[in-house]
């Protein structure tokens, strides 16, 4: 086939527009030549604009808790587990369910109570557990989904699973899809940024691979930008020695004149976006550092995320980079923190690693809603799945392990569009299984969607011969936290 008419045939981010909703083409088009002014009049011109019904966010920011909290231990109480210690898992509780090979291979499944207090907090006595002090203080500012489910069993299935729609690696990440639904609100940073942080100066953990932010079979351009903490922030970012600003714009003109002349020749759309993250890397010269200068923060907000804000790559420090990040209006930064695979030794660990999120999370919520940015900024808090009631290895009164467990595991929601001070959804007295009210991830990206005026069945890009979207075939916005 002439590459030409291949490209003809591409579905591309305007045709979606231009077919899902009247007149969308035409405020896609203006997000582009005017991201500025297509931002402040997105909220109340969405229906004349053609989203599919007017948004309540026009950011996300996802602290991503790669590994998985154990949700016994931080936010579903279950004190009858007490009187159950050491007793083994009742078989019509698990009910053929199946496990990991981890723990597949245990004679039995003993029950391993939390040894955390528990204490409620808020207007509506939500249960918080003691080791997320700051959380509990901002509980009336969240919806927590205490019955978050998924068919995935090992983290690299999972954290695909719910950043892409897909076990299977290649489809886009919500990021991306973001990115290609509604475009940028800022011509000078990327649409979609990924910051990593470290613990104790590494990261650990389980690896995370580009593909859990990248944009699969959608442009390129449409990909996370990740950010490091060591060095310049984006690889290459900084002219070499010898090179001036006036040079490298010289050396650009010239390098998009030849890829036009090869655009015109072969008709690749790759060869566009090429030329557009060419002028994002060089508008990125100015604005990255900029951005990762907190030289301007007043000290009460230093404070506010705790000691290690100062420190690039902690998660301390991303929290507030993340909301330097959403004051420019880009529209999805994904915060990820590992190190919460916690087999054995669960309670020394989980302790440290919630003392390391526990103020910062906070601390972005208060920040947000002190600089007016709350109501249009959604915050997103969880892991890839859930911790099992059993233990995984010894047990004792003080210490023991927890294996995955996708049945239901707990993630909050705060900000734009969701109801604040809302525990959605109840577990069993086991935390093993939903008893009322299940939220799927298919769901839980729905809802995300859905605060961003965006139905999640219409937001669909056609590849070999089928339209993919988020979603997959299933999900609806969770209704019960929505504002």
């Amino acid at each position: 086939m002439n590459p030409l008419r291949e490209y003809e045939l591409v579905e591309t981010r305007r045709h979606f527009f231009s077919r899902s909703a009247t007149g969308i083409g035409t405020a896609a088009l203006a997000s582009l030549m005017n991201p500025n002014l297509f931002a402040e009049q997105q909220k109340q011109k969405a229906v004349e604009a053609g989203l599919h019904f007017a948004p309540k966010a026009k950011r996300v920011i996802y602290l991503f808790m790669s590994g998985a909290p154990s949700q016994l231990d931080t936010w579903d109480y279950k004190p009858k587990m007490k009187d159950w210690y050491d007793k083994d898992l009742p078989d019509s509780v698990r009910n053929g369910q199946r496990i990991t090979t981890m723990t597949s291979g245990q004679k039995r499944f003993p029950i391993a109570p939390s040894i955390f207090k528990f204490n409620q907090h808020g207007e509506h006595g939500a249960w918080v557990s003691e080791i997320l002090p700051h959380t509990a203080g901002v509980i009336d500012d969240l919806a927590v989904i205490k019955t978050i489910n998924t068919e995935a069993i090992n983290h690299d299935p999972a954290i695909t699973y719910i950043q892409t729609g897909s076990q299977l690696p290649g489809r886009p990440s919500a990021g991306a899809w973001l990115s290609y639904g509604l475009g940028s609100m800022n011509e000078n940073l990327p649409a979609f940024v990924v910051l990593h942080s470290t613990v104790n100066g590494g990261f650990g953990g389980q690896a995370l691979y580009a593909r859990l932010w990248g944009s699969g079979f959608l442009s390129t351009k449409h990909q996370g930008v990740s950010l490091r903490s060591v060095g310049d922030p984006v690889l290459y970012l900084s002219n070499p020695k010898g090179m001036s600003a006036k040079m490298r714009r010289r050396m650009l003109d010239g390098l998009a004149k030849l890829n036009k002349d090869r655009f015109d020749e072969v008709g690749d759309p790759e060869i566009q976006s090429r030329i557009a993250q060419y002028e994002m890397a060089y508008r990125m010269q100015t604005s990255v550092p900029d951005l990762t200068d907190i030289s301007d923060e007043s000290q009460a907000t230093l404070d506010m995320y705790g000691p290690e804000v100062t420190k690039p790559g902690t998660f301390a420090a991303n929290c507030l980079l993340a909301r330097r990040l959403a004051e420019r209006d880009v529209r999805f930064t994904q915060v990820f923190i590992r190190q919460w695979d916690q087999h054995g030794n669960l309670p020394k660990d989980i302790r440290r690693q919630c003392g390391i999120v526990d103020q910062p999370s906070a601390a972005l919520i208060k920040d947000l809603k002190q600089r007016g940015m709350f109501d249009d900024t959604l915050v997103i808090w969880g892991g890839e799945f859930g911790r099992t009631i059993y233990c995984q290895g010894g047990l004792t009164m003080t210490n023991y392990g927890r294996d995955h467990h996708p049945r239901c595991y707990t993630k909050w929601m705060a900000g734009a569009g969701i109801q604040g001070g809302v525990v959605y959804g109840e577990t069993d007295d086991f935390s093993y299984n939903v008893q009322k009210d299940p939220v799927h991830i298919h769901d839980l990206n729905a809802t995300i969607l859905h605060c961003l005026g965006i139905d999640h069945e219409r937001l669909t890009y056609r590849h070999q011969g089928r339209d993919f979207r988020l979603t997959d075939v299933h999900g609806s916005p969770v209704q019960g936290i929505l504002a």
